[in-house]
């Protein structure tokens, strides 16, 4: 690989550790903050944020007119729905075991865009399917078995999903603009949102203390894993090929998992430990693409 593609490779581990310890750390701001505000301060800075790192580039923040309702509902569900459900999901269930069951993202998208789109399944993606049904039955199986089952992984669940018909609206209607500026408008949507949401179940804010702990979490969500790690992503996904930046996404239910362990004082189990490692697989299997044949296999086969 050519010294100037070393940047942006050696960016790949940083995006997952920053999004990761994401996980620990709103658990940690959500002792002390609502979870309508955490989610709206969270993402409206992080989409004014990305909108400035547009401008600084020289990118249009310009929008078709008529392309602004599906970007809008792509938005409200990969960015809206997804984040506030995560912060009901940790204030009800451990951290870990919500970070496993929403990393099941790409099995959702793969199967809604095989009823929704008509894209077919090969064996890779089957086989993610397999790997992700046995990790859901590690985790899910022993919590019923002992009564156990939390109504935090439902909504775990649920952001899962909502992540994946995002992804299926941008898929059948995609926006002509910059990814940069597609994910600015869209945190800003899901920041608006997440204001409503505020004002109508929390109220406005008001001033207050925050303990040493609370406050170092919130800055590192805002600043690191919302504001940092979106500029990151996009740098990575312009400058290494998408199997690759994937790689980085693939860590953070691993790191997530660590985190509380380290953070929270969590201790997940060993079939808690089995899923992570069956869900972590199966998103590998879907998301990393097939390697292609070299030109060297290609010859001895002729």
């Amino acid at each position: 690989m050519p010294h100037a593609s070393d940047r942006p490779l050696l960016l790949v581990p940083l995006l997952g550790l920053l999004w990761g310890f994401n996980w620990p750390a709103v658990r940690i701001a959500l002792t002390e903050i609502a979870p309508w505000t955490l989610r709206a301060g969270g993402m409206t800075f992080a989409g004014l944020t990305l909108l400035a790192i547009a401008l600084v580039r020289g990118q249009s923040l310009a929008v078709p007119r008529r392309q602004w309702l599906r970007l809008a509902i792509a938005g409200l569900l990969s960015i809206a729905a997804f984040n506030v459900l995560l912060a009901f999901a940790q204030l009800a269930a451990p951290t870990s075991r919500a970070a496993i069951l929403t990393f099941t993202m790409p099995i959702w998208a793969t199967l809604l865009a095989r009823l929704l789109l008509a894209e077919p399944i090969d064996g890779r993606r089957l086989v993610g399917l397999g790997l992700g049904a046995a990790g859901l039955v590690c985790l899910g199986v022993p919590l019923l078995a002992s009564g156990t089952l939390s109504v935090g992984l439902l909504y775990a669940l649920i952001a899962s999903v909502c992540w994946a018909l995002g992804t299926i609206v941008t898929k059948r209607w995609p926006v002509d603009a910059p990814a940069l500026t597609i994910a600015a408008w869209q945190l800003l949507i899901g920041g608006s949102a997440a204001c409503i949401g505020m004002l109508a179940f929390e109220g406005v804010p008001m001033p207050k203390m925050l303990e040493g702990r609370a406050i170092a979490a919130l800055g590192y969500h805002v600043l690191g894993a919302q504001a940092l790690a979106y500029f990151i992503w996009f740098t990575v996904i312009a400058g290494l090929p998408a199997g690759i930046a994937s790689l980085g996404t693939l860590m953070v239910p691993a790191v997530g998992v660590l985190g509380s362990v380290l953070l929270l004082g969590e201790h997940p189990t060993p079939s808690d430990w089995l899923g992570l490692v069956l869900v972590v697989a199966a998103s590998g299997s879907i998301m990393l693409p097939a390697r292609r044949r070299t030109a060297r296999h290609a010859a001895v086969r002729r």
